[in-house]
């Protein structure tokens, strides 16, 4: 069973279904409560007010004009952010007063990023739409807040994505917008389905929102425990001393300060020539930026170049232990190679290979850590992005404690980074399952697959 059948079972093995059931005669519907109708959602609209996209031309951003709301203006089911909005002038909103949108309408994006949904609020009285947004203007017998659900349900993204299949611009039409059909119960369960999923998808987003904070005090929590150990050490009753260096304040008193290019042997770069030319299916292992994270080496989609090719520029190689730094984009971030790369090249990265009585790890949790990352941010200023040099890195300030004690502070890094990342790992797990919880839960109350209405 897979994670979304999962949750499905849990949702409705926790609510009671309908009495009786009818085949809705819609793939994606299926079977849905006998009393409910399956009209198309142009049935559903305002017969004054049709289903319709807005401005197509809107021109510059008028201070004092008409806001208009664009499919990168919404935020999913949060809205749209009033303040932000751009404007036109009056005279073009009047050209397209068609699309002017009234408090309760509901609002779709059908451009390439098609299925967010919004509800308009008071304060949009009268704005307008782009091209790529849609307005459905709910008749009577229609409540907004279900129609909203509804439209935000994976029953209406299957049917979206059946009509854009194979199409190379996926966008939705206004007569594929209006024809997708909507699971309909009377207006009374429409509003008890609206106001049970108003609650418990704010329960879930709740639970969800703290799951994140707690991610977030985690990586400051892991980045603060590698910035002390690298730059206090593991005893705290260790003799400290003045580094002299205000941004480092005190070291342990035995702890040396020097440039980088003082441990290695030679900082030097990559290849900087082009090489796709001699990308093969099987060669060389070639790493690029893309593939460093903070004191990892992404192993996946590793390109591999000519052996011939590698061989010309042996004086490249990386050996196991070898420190890589991106030079820009994630300028500054650093990674040990591995056992599996030994051998290998690099394109452009700037690569520290350090003495022999040096332990490469500690020094690059020093280089990814805040002490190391500021004094890449400061030196590789001045252009439109930072950028890292081989004298940037050779000149970057390190603590250096006896090569020992290197090793122990990595090695204990190592094991309280285990612990961390698997406690932000079961958390990630814990927010996946709350969202596939709550698709779940929208699917199943839009589509009469719960009852909901002794819940409500």
């Amino acid at each position: 069973m897979s994670p979304g059948e999962t949750q499905r079972a849990s949702v409705q093995g926790r609510l009671e279904p309908y009495p009786a059931y009818r085949d809705s005669g819609v793939e994606w519907l299926g079977q849905i409560p006998e009393h409910w109708e399956t009209p198309a959602l142009k049935r559903l609209v305002d017969p004054t007010r049709p289903i319709t996209y807005g401005i197509v031309q809107c021109g510059p951003d008028h201070p004092d004009g008409i806001p208009y709301v664009r499919p990168v203006d919404m935020h999913d089911e949060r809205g749209v952010k009033v303040d932000d909005l751009q404007k036109t002038t009056p005279e073009i909103a009047a050209a397209y007063a068609r699309s002017t949108i009234r408090p309760g309408d509901v609002v779709v994006s059908i451009g390439p990023s098609f299925g967010k949904a919004m509800i308009v609020p008071p304060e949009l009285n009268g704005a307008n739409l782009t091209q790529g947004t849609a307005r459905v203007a709910p008749a009577p017998r229609v409540a907004s807040p279900f129609l909203f659900w509804a439209l935000r349900a994976e029953s209406s993204r299957q049917a979206w994505d059946s009509y854009c299949s194979g199409a190379t611009f996926r966008a939705l039409t206004l007569e594929t917008l209006g024809s997708c059909a909507v699971a309909l119960p009377p207006l009374i369960e429409q509003r008890a389905i609206a106001d049970f999923l108003d609650r418990e998808t704010a329960r879930i987003d709740a639970l969800v929102a703290k799951k994140e904070r707690l991610i977030e005090l985690l990586q400051e929590k892991r980045t603060a425990l590698i910035s002390r150990a690298v730059t206090k050490g593991l005893d705290p009753n260790v003799p400290m001393k003045d580094s002299g260096v205000e941004w480092l304040g005190e070291i342990p008193a035995h702890w040396h300060l020097r440039n980088l290019k003082h441990v290695c042997e030679r900082v030097f770069v990559g290849i900087a020539e082009a090489a796709t030319f001699a990308y093969v299916d099987d060669g060389v292992p070639m790493l690029r930026s893309t593939d460093v994270r903070a004191n990892r080496i992404r192993t996946n989609d590793i390109r591999q170049i000519d052996r011939r090719f590698a061989d010309r520029l042996r004086s490249k190689r990386l050996r196991t232990g070898d420190i890589v730094t991106v030079r820009t984009g994630n300028a500054g971030v650093s990674a040990v190679v591995p056992l599996e790369f030994n051998q290998g090249q690099c394109f452009t990265l700037v690569v520290s290979r350090l003495s022999v009585v040096n332990d490469s790890r500690y020094f690059c949790y020093w280089l990814n850590a805040p002490v190391g990352q500021l004094q890449f941010v400061v030196e590789g200023m001045g252009t439109a992005q930072v950028n890292i040099s081989v004298p940037i890195v050779q000149n970057t300030t390190v603590c250096v404690p006896p090569p020992d004690e290197q090793a122990q502070i990595a090695s204990w890094i190592e094991r309280q980074l285990v612990r961390w990342d698997a406690l932000t790992l079961r958390t990630r797990e814990a927010i996946d399952r709350l969202k596939e919880l709550r698709a779940a839960l929208i699917s199943a109350a839009v589509t009469g697959k719960i009852d909901v209405r002794e819940e409500a």
